[in-house]
């Protein structure tokens, strides 16, 4: 069983940055793989990025983010983080957190191969 929490969203301009940090509670976090979603008013949840388990720590990116965004894990504190830099009002949204174990590599940026997820965070780019 693991517990998402997410913070650090907020309203910021075009082209600034936000770091949004995903606090996990319960076993094995380092076991988890993890990923970050986000969904814009009337769309469907997006992959934004993925960070493998701790054994390999292979990353990967939505080509929307690709070279503006950084994923990142403290498994010593069980915290999950998104660097989010030259941010545009596209990325307005809110930003869901979640882990998950057991599915294919392959399959990092489908919804359903994450079992846990936070509540969300919102962040607003104003143009």
């Amino acid at each position: 069983q693991v517990q998402l929490v997410e913070s650090g969203g907020g309203l910021v301009q075009t082209g600034g940055s936000l770091r949004l940090s995903c606090a996990a509670s319960g076993r094995a976090f380092s076991s988890y793989a993890m990923g970050w979603f986000r969904q814009a008013p009337g769309k469907e949840r997006e992959f934004v990025a993925h960070s493998t388990s701790w054994i390999g720590s292979n990353t990967y990116y939505a080509d929307s983010v690709k070279g503006r965004f950084t994923i990142s894990r403290d498994n010593a504190k069980n915290t999950m983080y998104l660097q989010m830099n030259s941010l545009k009002p596209e990325d307005t949204a809110v930003y869901y957190c979640a882990a998950g174990r057991g599915f294919n590599s392959g399959d990092y940026y489908l919804r359903s191969s994450y079992g846990y997820w936070g509540q969300g965070t919102q962040v607003t780019v104003s143009s």
